[in-house]
């Protein structure tokens, strides 16, 4: 069987603050988690201390930003990149303990 998703996932990092093997990372993670239900995951390189990663649901439609450091204040975990990216690719999927974690830390957080 044949699948092909056209979700891509775009991470552009700034080549001056040396952020390329944490955008690999954050690729592994993605990769690992969703594999073959990903169409793309690119690395982009950038300048200025730009961290961004986005997506593209189909071609024929405009990337959303996932996450910006300088807007979100950091960079995010992986459990939250994940949760984003499954938000977009297929918001019923499961996490399994990602899911569970945040669930936990929601009910112990009051």
């Amino acid at each position: 069987m044949e699948h092909s998703s056209t979700l891509k996932i775009r991470i552009h990092y700034c080549t001056g603050c040396n952020w390329l093997l944490r955008a690999a990372w954050y690729a592994q993670e993605l990769l690992s988690t969703f594999g073959e239900d990903l169409g793309e995951v690119a690395l982009a390189p950038s300048h200025g201390g730009h961290f961004e990663v986005l997506c593209q649901a189909s071609p024929d439609t405009e990337w959303q930003v996932l996450w910006e450091r300088k807007r979100e204040g950091g960079f995010p975990d992986s459990r939250d990149l994940k949760q984003r990216v499954r938000d977009v690719l297929d918001p019923e999927r499961d996490l399994g303990h990602i899911d569970r974690a945040s669930r936990e830390q929601g009910t112990t957080s009051s």
